[in-house]
């Protein structure tokens, strides 16, 4: 059986890389979703802190001890 040519070489190559960048975008795109995901919880949690401080009258983030 004879070697494969320049061009199936880059033919395999290419293909290779295809798979690559799609496994890559697939990564991305998961990724993109966790950290909008979270960045919405944190959000969330942000507003759940600013409305307990304002019942109990808290203003702000709490100074820190006296020591630092």
């Amino acid at each position: 059986m004879n070697a494969p040519s320049r061009i199936d070489r880059l033919e395999m190559r290419l293909t290779e890389q295809e798979a690559t960048i799609d496994d890559l975008n697939r990564t991305v795109t998961e990724q993109w979703q966790v950290i909008d995901r979270l960045t919405r919880k944190i959000e969330a949690l942000r507003e759940q802190v600013e409305e307990a401080a304002a019942r109990t009258g808290q203003r702000g983030p709490e100074p820190p001890p006296p020591h630092y």
